[in-house]
Parts: C-alpha cells; structure tokens; sequence
C-alpha cells in the first residue's frame, strides 16, 4: 500500500492555477507582432543604431549596478546594527560595506567604460 506523508503533499489546484498563468502568459509573450501585420505592409523591426544600444546598455548596466551596491549597503548596515560585538560579524560588515562602494563606484564609471567600448567597436 502506498503511503504519502501529509507535508510532502503537494496540492493539484494550486499547480493548475500556476500552470494555467504561466501557459497563458507563454501564449501570449509567444506571438510575434511581425505575424499581425497585413499581407502587404512591411513589417519594420525595432533594430536600433550602435549608439542607442551602446546609450541604453549603459543605462541599465548603471541601474543594475547601483542596485547591487544598495543592497551590498543595506547588508553592510544590518551586519554592523546585528554585530554585538562581534569581530567576524563586523569584519562581514566592514566587506560588504567596501562591495558596495566598489558597485557605486563602477556605476560611476560605466559611461567612462562604454564610452571606451564605443570608441573601439567604432560607433
């Protein structure tokens, strides 16, 4: 006879409403725009010049990096306020205080660093 625990029981409603979401949402991210167009219009796709790109990745990589660094912060903060003493848990501190103002300095940098990419792909 087969015996099932009752924590390892997983239930199936809640697995259909998560299938039933991330089907509809495969659906829909699965049809391409291009396949709505009219037979005879052109179908224009959304390609950017090298500065563009070069402008937009700069912006994210900067958000990305100021992000990671506030995290590394508000680590930093937490370890310091929860040391008690502690020298291992302030030495923790102290690093993840220094990884979050390297991030914020390469979030400074970034324009600097693309701007170094661009000149050398030739935008």
């Amino acid at each position: 006879m087969l015996r099932i625990r009752t924590n390892k029981i997983v239930r199936l409603p809640v697995i259909r409403r998560v299938g039933a979401a991330v089907g509809a949402a495969v659906l829909v991210l699965a049809a391409p725009s291009a396949a709505q167009a009219a037979p005879g219009d052109v179908a224009y796709l959304a390609a950017n010049t090298l500065p563009v790109v070069i402008a937009n990745l700069q912006t994210q990589i900067m958000l990305l990096l100021a992000g990671i660094a506030t995290l590394f912060l508000v680590l930093a903060g937490v370890y310091w306020a929860t040391a008690g003493g502690d020298p291992g848990q302030v030495d923790k501190a102290k690093s993840a205080l220094r990884n979050a103002l390297v991030g914020y300095g390469l979030a400074v940098l970034a324009p600097v660093l693309l701007q170094f990419v661009q000149g050398i792909v030739g935008g």
